[in-house]
């Protein structure tokens, strides 16, 4: 049973669940736009047995502030100040789409910090069509302001990210959703060949591979993680 926490930083309250044995080493997860922690509930379980596994609220959803202040740099600022709270010094990370780019953009930044880096079905930094999101109708669990921002950044990415995925010292793992994916699968190849030693796995199950197929996305990433 995860446990529910909050904390402060810099400022902004980041709520998060910690699953796992105290002394196990730490494995951060870091979800996808629009989501929060509780979408790793299905698999994160299993990495607590290994790990002590901390989910996060990025800020703007879930239980976490909504400062009306965002961006992807934001938000890897928020979970370098978690680490540096917690004093957790170096981790495992686990990234999904939006938290994949979260995750590298904290791999290329702070090298040292991050020991291995699994991205789950996460686009390489290059411009894309640019589209008008339409607001789902009700009560959202997101701020709709960060997801204008956050898609705005996807849409015309920094350059200078792409540049860096060279600078990532993490071994890494890029787990792919195959055809089904709107991510395309191409740029998901190049992220691997840019990142040094990057490698891919394909579980055909579309953009939420740890939804979809939980069995196969947590052998996958366990191979991974523990050999």
């Amino acid at each position: 049973m995860a446990d529910h926490r909050s904390i402060d930083v810099g400022g902004v309250r980041l709520a998060y669940q910690v699953s796992g044995p105290l002394d196990a080493p730490p494995l951060v997860l870091l979800h996808a736009l629009g989501e929060g922690a509780t979408d790793w509930d299905s698999v994160a379980p299993a990495f607590a047995r290994y790990w002590r596994v901390y989910a996060l609220d990025l800020r703007g959803h879930g239980q976490s502030d909504w400062p009306n202040h965002y961006s992807l740099e934001l938000m890897q600022a928020d979970v370098l100040g978690f680490l540096d709270a917690l004093a957790l010094d170096r981790v495992d990370l686990i990234g999904h789409s939006m938290g994949g780019i979260v995750a590298y953009l904290l791999a290329e930044d702070h090298p040292r910090r991050v020991d291995r880096l699994v991205l789950e079905d996460v686009p390489v930094p290059r411009p894309r069509e640019l589209t008008s999101p339409t607001r789902p109708e009700g009560e959202l669990p997101f701020d709709w302001e960060m997801v204008l921002a956050i898609r705005r950044q996807v849409d015309v990415p920094n350059p200078a990210w792409l540049e860096r995925l060279s600078q990532i010292t993490a071994v890494t793992l890029i787990v792919a959703g195959g055809p089904d994916s709107h991510v395309p699968q191409d740029g998901i190849a190049e992220l691997a060949r840019r990142i040094p030693g990057g490698r891919v796995v394909t579980v055909p199950a579309g953009h939420l591979i740890h939804h979809t197929e939980p069995e196969a996305f947590t052998e996958a990433v366990l191979a991974f993680l523990r050999a």
